[in-house]
């Protein structure tokens, strides 16, 4: 393994640490407010909820942008894309 790729697999190993801080950590307050409130198993459910959407959300958020093309391409018709006749593109 070369020293990108070790930068780059260390990336992904923090986004998964934090998608799982995430998960456990709302699921355990939601399980605290329900040990203090007396709610079981609402608030457990709606903490681990929240953490698998915010996780989600957070881990989508930064891994997209890391695994486009290289050179700004974002596709066809986007930056640097070839989009070619009939798609925006003058003749």
């Amino acid at each position: 393994m070369t020293g990108g790729d070790s930068k780059a697999g260390l990336r992904f190993l923090a986004l998964g640490t934090e998608f799982a801080a995430a998960v456990v950590g709302l699921t355990l307050v939601g399980y605290w407010v329900d040990r203090h409130f007396g709610t079981a198993p609402w608030s457990t459910v709606t903490g681990a909820m929240i953490g698998l959407v915010g996780g989600m959300y957070n881990l989508l958020r930064q891994v997209l942008p890391a695994v486009r093309r290289p050179g700004g391409s974002g596709g066809p018709g986007g930056p640097g894309g070839d989009a070619g006749p009939g798609r925006g593109e003058p003749r």
